[in-house]
Order: structure tokens, then sequence, then C-alpha cells
């Protein structure tokens, strides 16, 4: 039996400049941090000869090529895994809330799979494999943040460079900034879940035909992420909360359906109540609104009161790990 532990993630700033189609034409720059919500995979041999497969949907199959979960294929067709296995997946949050889980989902099962094999592999390597398999093999429309922060853990600056290498680096915050950001960070949960992919699609493909509302658009998202870098590292982070929030104009004009009336009338609602600046984490059109506020518990009253649940969290500075290896 083995069970690995990968952390889904908030970003910081730049998301958007992480995907193919614009970091090999400008380069990329993402701030991410892992949170203690996490991804389960459980990996154990059975005594019969096929695959199961438990995760929102259960599957009983003979071959690799009848698993029906992209990603749980491509992984046991790409390692050769033989049938006689069970597959479990668990989560702290749903799918589809902007917390990355599908890039934590193919580290951590990458993860499973290399202790499986009694095979050593490095952050650098799981980070790489996974966004392959997902980008290049599986044809989804997102960037490589995901799988990243999944393996590395913490609070880390990625640069994503014309030539697909990948820059990573700790953000070099003080111990005190890294409270603060705990203290004052807020997720609430919206209530929609829904892929990402067809905002993602939307912006590969104009991206792509060298639109210039969406290229200029992207690098006013990569001078802010640079500069929540700054704000954060001179230890002013009420400063990252106001460059949040600018942040949040840019990538609504993204797209019209990156937001909706109720997530604004909300958004509006955890400003009137002192939040500093906040956004909607992921791709859009639901998840988890996030806010800095240097006065929680008021933005905490005011979201409350609309229904929306908070989920609290601090930072996981692990990344992706094996917890059973019996």
């Amino acid at each position: 039996m083995l069970i690995t532990r990968t952390p889904l993630r908030i970003s910081i700033g730049g998301g958007g400049t992480d995907l193919p189609s614009f970091y090999r034409r400008r380069g990329g720059f993402v701030i991410a941090a892992a949170i203690n919500r996490y991804m389960f995979i459980a990996l154990n041999r059975t005594f019969t000869d096929d695959y199961l497969l438990k995760y929102s949907e259960l599957e009983r199959v003979g071959s690799v090529n009848e698993i029906q979960h992209r990603i749980i294929r491509e992984v046991l067709r790409r390692h050769e895994i033989e049938p006689g296995v069970e597959l479990v997946s668990l989560a702290d949050i749903p799918s589809g809330t902007g917390l990355g889980s599908s890039g934590a989902f193919t580290v951590g099962l990458l993860r499973a799979v290399y202790a499986h094999k009694r095979a050593h592999v490095t952050a650098y390597a799981l980070a790489e494999e996974a966004a392959h398999i997902e980008i290049d093999v599986l044809g989804e429309p997102i960037g490589k943040q995901d799988q990243y922060i999944a393996a590395f853990g913490g609070l880390a600056c990625f640069e994503f460079h014309p030539d697909d290498q990948v820059t990573v680096t700790p953000l070099m915050i003080s111990q005190d900034t890294l409270r603060e950001l705990e203290e004052r960070l807020l997720l609430f949960f919206t209530g929609y879940a829904r892929p990402a992919s067809a905002i993602l699609d939307d912006q590969r493909s104009r991206t792509d035909r060298g639109d210039a509302e969406m290229l200029n658009n992207l690098e006013r998202t990569k001078e802010l992420g640079l500069r929540i870098r700054e704000a954060l590292e001179a230890g002013e982070p009420a400063g990252f909360g106001r460059l949040m929030h600018e942040h949040w104009a840019a990538k609504r004009r993204r797209s019209k359906g990156m937001s909706n009336g109720v997530i604004d009338a909300w958004y509006e609602k955890g400003l009137a109540s002192g939040a500093i600046g906040g956004k909607l984490v992921g791709a859009g059109t639901g998840g988890f609104l996030m806010f800095y506020a240097e006065n929680p518990s008021s933005v905490r009253e005011a979201m409350v009161s609309e229904g929306l649940p908070e989920t609290r969290f601090s930072f996981d500075l692990d990344g992706t790990t094996v917890l059973v290896r019996d």
C-alpha cells in the first residue's frame, strides 16, 4: 500500500502567463503557494488480474486501454503498470474550484507510481512529466504552475522561458510576512464549480493568433506578478493586497466569462467590508473568492452573511510526499 499527499494551491500573481501559448512568445512569470488542502492517492497491489479505480467514478477493467479516466490511463500506460492494481483518489476540495486539483492529481499519481516502482524522481522531473501528460499528450489548454507548485510546495516563483525551461525560486519573505499572509488571506467558496477549459481554450487560441488585446493583458498580468513579488519580499503585504485588486481587474478583462453579476456583487461587498483586494482563484467563473484584509473578521462576517463558507488554510512547505509506504 502506498499513499501520496499532494497540496492544492492558490495563485498569488501572474496566473495565465504560464500557458505555453504565451510564455513561448514572451516568457511567463507566476507566484503560487501550496496550501494544506490535499489530494490523496492510494495505490495497492491486488490478487485480481485487472485495474480497480475509485475516484468520482468506479472502474474495473482488464486492460489499460479500457480505462476511461484520461490521466490515469496515460500514466499507467506510460509506466507500464501491469494489472493487479487498485487506485483510489480522495481530495479535501472538489475539482473544478480553481485550486489546481488536476495538476495535483497528476503529480500525486506519478509520485505514487515512482514509489511503486522504487524509483527516485525529483520534484522538477515530476512537474515536467505531469505538465507534459496534461498539456502535450492530452491537449488540455492549461498552464504549468499547478504541476510545479504541487511538486515543490511552499511559496515559489516560476519563470517560464520561451524554450520551455522553468526556473524555480522560493519567494524570499520573512516569517512575519508569512504569518500575516496566513492570517489575512481569506478563501470563500462561491458554490460554483465548473471546468476552466472553455476560458483557457479561448485564451490559448487568441494568443496563438497574436491577438494584441490578449497579449497586452497577459503582459500586464506578468508585470503585476513581478510587482507582487517585490511587495512581498519587501515586507509589504498590504501592497500585495492592492496589487491583487489590479490583478483581478486585468483578469476580468481577459474574458466575459471570467465572472458574473453575483460574484461581482460579493467582491464589492468584500471590499466595502474592509478587504484591500481580492480575486477569483483559478481561471474564473466560480471556485473560490480570495481576499486580503487587514481586519479579516469584518470580511468573514460579510461573506458568511452571503452564505459563502470559508476554507481556512495554512501554507504547505513540503510539496508532494509519500505518506504511507507499506
